[in-house]
Formats: C-alpha cells, structure tokens, sequence
C-alpha cells in the first residue's frame, strides 16, 4: 500500500484514532509559530485541516496541500473559510499547483513519507519570499530509530504507512543547501517527560 492509498484509507478514522505524535505536532506548530507574522501560507500535508484551522487565525490567506483526496475531504468539511484553498497535489512532482509565493511554509508529519528531502526544500525555496520561514514538524528520528512509524488499523489488520528515516542532519544540510538558515530547532516528549524518548522535532528555518 503506498503513501496515497494509506492516507485514504485512514481518513475516516485519523481524527479519532488515538495518535499521540498527530496531538503532540499539533501543539509543537503552535508553540514554535506564535511569534511568527505571517499573511500567506503554503500548508504542506494539511490532512484533514489539525492545523489549518488554527493557520487561518493568523494568515490572510492558506493554500493547503495534501496527497490524500479522502483527507482532503475531511477538511473541507471542518473547516469553511475563503482563505482557504485546498489543492490535491503530490509535492515530489513540479510544485505546478501555485505560482505564488508565500511568508511561511509549513511541512508536518510528511517528510517522513518522502525519500529526497533535497528537491522539496529546493521547490520550497522557489515558492519562499525572502525573509520568509519554513517550519518542519516530524516523527523525530529518534522514535524512528526505536521501530516507530506511522501505523493505523483498518479491518482489524494493522497498516504500516511507507516511511524514510531522516537524521536532523539531513534536513539541516537539504535546508542550508537551499538558502535557508537555521532560526530555531525543538523537541517534544510525550507528558513532557524529559526523561523519555522525544516523539516530535521541529524546525524552523529562514531563507536568506
């Protein structure tokens, strides 16, 4: 089963499975962005709208982007605002789907699903305007080291979404390759136990 089809098939269910890794990265975008001014956004991996609905709080206008038509659609039903345009997009393909370029990207939980992390952050810095920032929330390495992956139950079998493990370095070296700095980068554990494994990193780069 490949990415596009997982995501499918988990739609009906991605809002109200237990998912500790989708609630955390939802707080992580939160916090790593509240200082942040942004009037446009290109939303990348915008599932079923967790965090579209807290983006459009603070920008003028969101083009959201998912692989998934069925997550796609859930959103849509959550989320009515003319700000808002969600587009069907598979973001490894030329980013033909907008000409525009935004104050903010945001990529969450959808790098992990992707093996070449430099041609996104290269489409990434086309679709940028100077100054702008990226953020990047993902299933941190560590989790992944230690077997975790992306995972649901659908007819009592347990499906396994395809995943690429990532070290910071990689998404470090793609960005700075690209011409984006590097402003800030997190951790987050379940509790807020310090003590435990991290599930989510986060960061947040500038281009130049």
């Amino acid at each position: 089963m490949d990415v596009k089809e997982s995501y499918n098939n988990w739609a009906d269910q991605y809002d109200t499975n237990v998912n500790k890794t989708r609630d955390l990265e939802a707080l992580a975008l939160k916090e790593c962005l509240a200082d942040i001014r942004f009037q446009s956004c290109l939303e990348i991996g915008c599932g079923t709208g967790k965090n579209t609905s807290w983006l459009i709080t603070k920008a003028q206008e969101i083009t959201a982007v998912d692989l998934s038509a069925e997550m796609l659609s859930k959103a849509m039903e959550k989320i009515y605002s003319g700000n808002v345009d969600f587009i069907q997009a598979d973001i490894t393909q030329p980013w033909t789907f907008t000409n525009k370029q935004f104050d903010l990207i945001t990529c969450s939980l959808v790098l992990e699903h992707i093996e070449d992390l430099e041609s996104v952050f290269k489409k990434a810095s086309e679709r940028i305007k100077s100054g702008g920032y990226v953020y990047v929330g993902e299933l941190h390495p560590f989790k992944q080291y230690s077997g975790s992956k992306a995972r649901f139950e659908t007819d009592g079998k347990e499906q396994i979404v395809p995943c690429f493990t990532h070290n910071l370095s990689d998404f470090t070296r793609a960005a700075r390759n690209n011409g984006f700095s590097i402003l800030d980068v997190n951790e987050y554990f379940d509790d807020n136990n310090r003590m435990l494994i991290p599930r989510v990193l986060t960061i947040l780069f500038q281009k130049a």
